[in-house]
């Protein structure tokens, strides 16, 4: 099992490379939409969720006026942001249970899954050496996301005089 430590420092880094790369989101409203950045910057925040902002950015990709090279680099992005959004999820909507040493041993998701019948919530995980890598996994994957959002913003003329 890995100490608390350990799983709150994998947290704080899930967290900072999350929303680092979010931000970058701003870059790419602003370019599809073809507004200044501080108009973009007002779009995002108005946007108050990240599924929000990612459903606004793809569905700006589709537009007919979007270059096809546009749309594809931006709807392949969103798509990996959208698969890593679920770890960011599980870890900034869970409770934490501890052993007897004070050590995380499991998770459990605060959220309701209900059907005819009966009404269940908090699937339990435990936080063990595999959940650990796939934390560490979907960290370097965000890494990865955010240096092809830069690359983008980078290769647009229009992006980088923002």
């Amino acid at each position: 099992m890995p100490a608390m430590s350990d799983v709150l420092l994998s947290v704080g880094r899930l967290n900072y490379v999350w929303t680092n790369t979010e931000s970058l989101l701003i870059y790419i409203i602003a370019h599809l939409l073809k507004v200044e950045k501080e108009a973009a910057i007002v779009v995002f925040l108005t946007l108050n969720t990240t599924r929000a902002r990612i459903d606004l950015v793809e569905r700006l990709a589709k537009l007919p006026s979007t270059p096809a090279a546009d749309r594809k680099a931006v709807l392949s992005a969103m798509s990996r942001l959208k698969k890593e959004s679920k770890m960011r999820n599980k870890y900034n909507h869970c409770i934490y249970s501890f052993d007897e040493k004070g050590e995380i041993s499991s998770t459990q998701l605060m959220r309701l899954v209900e059907d005819d019948k009966e009404i269940r919530y908090g699937k339990i995980e435990q936080m063990d050496d595999r959940e650990m890598e796939l934390l560490d996994k979907s960290i370097g994957e965000i890494v990865n996301i955010s240096k092809a959002l830069w690359a983008f913003i980078h290769a647009s003329p229009r992006i980088v005089a923002l």
